[in-house]
Order: structure tokens, then C-alpha cells, then sequence
């Protein structure tokens, strides 16, 4: 099976429930069904970062493979690279179902998931093996969050970053999923510089790390996060995680639903964000834009705004495997419609 295919059969999918719909998703990739992606990279779109080559800049975002379950077909979809998790030290059930929610108008979902994961042990049983088997220049990472009952931060966070680093190319801490109470409270800039020196002294010796923030942050909260993540020592940011708020407009039923907002509605405030973390973070940070791409033009909007790497995972949602293909075909249209030889020249110039 091809991913056009594959994603021919996405209708079909999502008359299944949404959260049975993703669970066929990642059984249907780990049993070789959504196929492979055998069109060459583009060498426009390669990307240095981190200290890593990416064969191009598309990505898929934390939230897909939980479990790390899935990177090998992943990898074969076309995709640069793969975040995979969050994962916590213990496992945990997450939020009472139904807690996942399409909303098909509006190209979007809601999810309030809860860090639902099988826990560290299981998923260091599939990281390592994973990353292997995934095609050469496709990085691995590994997003790292906290239990909701029992966490210690300060305690749990270097732990999770040790446990994994030998089997990451590069760690993502979680502060800034809405589902769980009380985590986005640590982008506070004394909470955030706490964690980070705590995991600085834990491991010295690590990947690149990044700090994934959320999108509905105040300008001084945004301004207090980027210095933190800065001082702290980290390489780099995700802009952004889900949205609390609901932009003017939304038309499916499910939209008063409680949870974090994702998708093609989420995409012009991210990117806002995203601009607004480059101005602050002035060439200090790596930065991964990430919130409603669904085509080569919106992952071109986020590298002109400051992303050295885009994600998506939303819009596979309605569009399917195929969608990576694509997403790269027009983002190297797009790149020499608007006369950029590489992305190297187009990370930023919304800024300069």
C-alpha cells in the first residue's frame, strides 16, 4: 500500500471514534499498511540544527506515537524527523474518555488526553530499537512530562531527561500541555530555571534540549519562559503546544468542548507566538514551529517567522500519510516561488 492510498481510506477511518480512529492509525502503521514514501528529498529543504542533518524540515509532533511504538514507519512516511512521547515516569490512564474530539469543520480537534502513556519503562523498550530501525537522517526525540499525581518536578524531569538521552537525538520537556493541572504553571521563568538547573546538574552530558511551550502565554510570560529556557541552558523552543482559547468562528458542534485546541484554527496564533519568541530569543535559540501546518505554504509561514523545523499531526488527521509527501513538494515550490535557494535563507526573513 502507497500513502495515497492509504489515505484514501481516511473516511472510512474516521467514521470510527476518534481515539479508536488513531489507536487503527498507529496498528495500521506498525503493520507496514500506510506504505512508503520513495520520492527523493529535495536538497533544498535540508536543514542543520541542533547539531543534526534533517533530510528536510517536516516533522511530526509529540502526541502521535505516545509510545515511541511506530518511529521506524514513521520515518518511511516521508517525515524529517519524529518527536515521540510525552512519556512519564510512571504510566498513567489519563483523562476519563471520551477525551478526544473531531472538529471537521474547522480542520481541528480537541483533545484533553491527560498524558495518557504506558510509562518510561515500556517506552525505553521502544526507543532505542525505534530510532535504529528509523531511515537514515531522521532524528528521534523523546517528549518528557510529568505524572499527575506524585510529580516532583525538579526531581522527575532530570530523571526522565537521564533515562532517555542515550536513546534521543534531541528531548523535549512538557510544561505546557493544558490537561494537566498544574504543569503549565512551571513556564514560570523561577520554575522553568529550577528544572533546567536540576537537569543541567543530573546530566551533564546530553542531547540537545528544548522546551515546548503553549501558545496562550502573556507577553511578560513569553518574555520570562524565553529568558529562562535561555539562562537555563537549553537549546532550543517548540511554539506551541494546544490552545484554552477558541477563536471567533468555529462552526463544528464539538467546539465547547473542554481541552486544548489544535489545528488550522490554531495556526495564525502560534505563529504570532513564534515571531514574537524569535524577536526575543534573537539567533540564541533553535526554534520549532508547530500549530495548524497543513500545507507547504504554512510550514513555509513558520520558517519565515523564526522556525529552523516545522511539525504537524493535526491535519493527518483529515488529509492522511499522503500529506507529508505533499507538504514537502509545495514547500519547495513555495521556496522557489519566493526566491530562496535553501531554508537556511528563508528561517527568519519576516523578521529582518
Amino acid at each position: 500500500m502507497t500513502p495515497a492510498l492509504a489515505s484514501a481510506m481516511m473516511p472510512l477511518v474516521r467514521l470510527l471514534e476518534a481515539e479508536q480512529a488513531h489507536g487503527v492509525a498507529l496498528a495500521s502503521l506498525r503493520w507496514g499498511l500506510a506504505g512508503r514514501d520513495r520520492t527523493p528529498d529535495d536538497p533544498r529543504l535540508a536543514v542543520e540544527a541542533l547539531g543534526l542533518k534533517f533530510r528536510n524540515p517536516i516533522g511530526v509532533a509529540a502526541g502521535f506515537d505516545k509510545d515511541a511504538t511506530a518511529i521506524a514507519p514513521l520515518s518511511r512516511l516521508g517525515f524529517g524527523f519524529i518527536e515521540t512521547g510525552t512519556v512519564t515516569p510512571r504510566p498513567q490512564q489519563g483523562n476519563p474518555r471520551p477525551r478526544l474530539f473531531r472538529l471537521p469543520a474547522d480542520q481541528a480537534v480537541i483533545n484533553r488526553m491527560g498524558f495518557n502513556n504506558a510509562g518510561l519503562a515500556a517506552y525505553l523498550r521502544h526507543l532505542g530499537p525505534g530510532r535504529a530501525a528509523a531511515l537514515p537522517g531522521v532524528p528521534v526525540g523523546a517528549n518528557v512530562g510529568i505524572n499527575k499525581e506524585g510529580a516532583d518536578p525538579e526531581r522527575d524531569y532530570p530523571a526522565l531527561v537521564a533515562a532517555v538521552a542515550p536513546h534521543a537525538d534531541f528531548v523535549v520537556i512538557n510544561v505546557s500541555s493544558p490537561n494537566t493541572p498544574g504543569l503549565r504553571d512551571l513556564q514560570d521563568g523561577a520554575r522553568l530555571r529550577g528544572i533546567l538547573a536540576a537537569v543541567a546538574t543530573a546530566v551533564p552530558k546530553r542531547p540537545p534540549l528544548l522546551v515546548k511551550v503553549a501558545p496562550d502565554l502573556s507577553p511578560a510570560g513569553l518574555e520570562a519562559v524565553v529568558a529562562a529556557t535561555i539562562e537555563g541552558g537549553a537549546e532550543g523552543m517548540i511554539v506551541s503546544n494546544t490552545t484554552l482559547s477558541r477563536p471567533a468562528g468555529l462552526r463544528s458542534p464539538a467546539a465547547g468542548e473542554a481541552g486544548g485546541l489544535s489545528g488550522a484554527p490554531l495556526l495564525a496564533l502560534s505563529t504570532d507566538v513564534l515571531r514574537q519568541v524569535a524577536r526575543l530569543a534573537g539567533g540564541r535559540l533553535v526554534l520549532i514551529g508547530v500549530g495548524g501546518v497543513a500545507s507547504g505554504a504554512d510550514a513555509l509561514a513558520k520558517i519565515r517567522a523564526g522556525a529552523s523545523l516545522v511539525q504537524l499531526y493535526t491535519a493527518m488527521v483529515y488529509h492522511g500519510p499522503a500529506l507529508i509527501g505533499r507538504v514537502r513538494r509545495q514547500l519547495s515550490a513555495a521556496l522557489a516561488k519566493q526566491g530562496f535557494a535553501t531554508i537556511a535563507e528563508a528561517i527568519g526573513a519576516d523578521l529582518r
